[in-house]
């Protein structure tokens, strides 16, 4: 069995990482993916950041998975070799800025007369119209416009603040993933396939929306410059380390009263109501905050457990691998990459009982598939060697 995605073609004609995470949900579920690329190099991701024989670590875990196919679209040749993977494939994915690919022949239009089944998705920062459409984008440049980093605020200086992961990136690839599935159902009802079009922008602003956006949905009821993020962040300073700790129902406000020691905050009008919580959050973070300093963390967390109060200590990225609930869930798994050598990946997040995927394979050397997919387009090996001669295929 090959995963509820086995037998789906995805060709992915896209660089850094939103598409390129879209496309790897797919493979983690069993599709195909080809990811073609650009000559001399390829995707600039193979290039940026910590690496080990020649491969960088976010590379190979965004492409894990894939093929990879060396194609110059400069050239006439190369186009028409992509318009011959296209006709095989189930799925279109490229992140060029609005209009590169309507300029190179290979818009939504053009490939769908030649697949009608295809669905073609266009991933962009912002939008294939409007002001920003042809502004250059990264993660950042999300988190500033969708209000994320006013959301991050510093709850006392005002100033705003980004978020240390490339969260806009990721949401988008999920985004993207989501609805290029559903695109694929619809499909097999209608028999046709459709365009999609994701921006990063409004991915991330109705991600963040129904808590980050609480004060603009009712009409008439903004708060222009409500208090930064809320509150206070729910990181507590134990007397050897760091713990969180949620108090959201009654129930969970008296059991940290209980496992403090300190009854009389119950009869405190400040906290005697889910909604006075909140409106004295500072007040009450501090409060407890005071009192969670003076005894270590296990003792605080085997307190407050005893109470039934959400609490977890705060982790460091090394013991997540160790956590007992990531061993016990089996999310992480070692394999032997050809050219980093062992490394760690995740598996896929859902568990399909029906239609379990495959462990993913190794993200791909540059241009390894060209023979294996160029053989499948009906190419003998010597039209394969004469295309590398011409550089238009790596």
């Amino acid at each position: 069995m090959g995963g509820p995605l086995d037998g789906f073609r995805v060709i992915e004609l896209a660089t850094m990482v939103s598409a390129p995470i879209a496309a790897m949900l797919l493979a983690d579920q069993g599709a195909e993916v080809i990811k073609v690329e650009a000559p001399p190099h390829g995707d600039l991701m193979r290039r940026l950041g910590p690496q080990r024989g020649g491969v960088t670590a976010s590379f190979a875990t965004i492409n894990r998975g894939k093929r990879s196919l060396v194609l110059d679209l400069k050239h006439e040749r190369g186009i028409k070799i992509l318009h011959d993977l296209v006709e095989t494939a189930d799925v279109f994915i490229q992140n060029f800025r609005p209009g590169v690919v309507d300029r190179l022949g290979l818009g939504a239009e053009r490939l769908r007369e030649r697949n009608p089944r295809l669905v073609h998705v266009s991933i962009s920062g912002f939008g294939q119209e409007g002001p920003y459409a042809q502004k250059r984008v990264y993660d950042p440049i999300i988190q500033a416009l969708s209000g994320f980093a006013d959301i991050q605020a510093d709850r006392v200086t005002g100033e705003p603040k980004m978020v240390r992961t490339i969260i806009p990136d990721k949401v988008t690839g999920l985004t993207a993933a989501q609805a290029i599935t559903a695109a694929l159902l619809a499909r097999e009802r209608t028999g046709e396939g459709q365009h999609l079009e994701i921006a990063m922008l409004d991915a991330t602003i109705s991600f963040i929306w129904p808590e980050g956006f609480v004060r603009q949905i009712l009409v008439g009821g903004e708060v222009a410059h409500g208090r930064p993020g809320s509150t206070s962040d729910l990181i507590y300073r134990t007397a050897d380390g760091y713990i969180t700790a949620s108090t959201i129902s009654d129930a969970e406000w008296e059991g940290m009263a209980r496992a403090t020691g300190h009854l009389e905050w119950l009869e405190d009008e400040r906290y005697n109501t889910a909604a006075r919580r909140i409106s004295n959050a500072d007040q009450r973070l501090g409060m407890v905050g005071d009192v969670l300093r003076q005894r270590t963390s296990a003792e605080w967390l085997a307190a407050l457990e005893a109470e039934d109060v959400p609490c977890a200590p705060i982790l460091t990225r090394n013991e997540v691998l160790t956590d007992p609930q990531v061993v016990r869930n089996e999310l992480l798994r070692e394999l032997d990459h050809p050219q980093v050598g062992r490394m760690r990946l995740p598996r896929a997040a859902a568990k399909f009982s029906g239609t379990p995927p495959e462990p993913a394979a190794a993200s791909p050397v540059l241009g390894e598939g060209a023979d294996d997919l160029l053989g499948g387009l009906g190419m003998s090996a010597a039209e394969v060697d004469a295309l590398r001669r011409e550089k238009i295929v790596g």
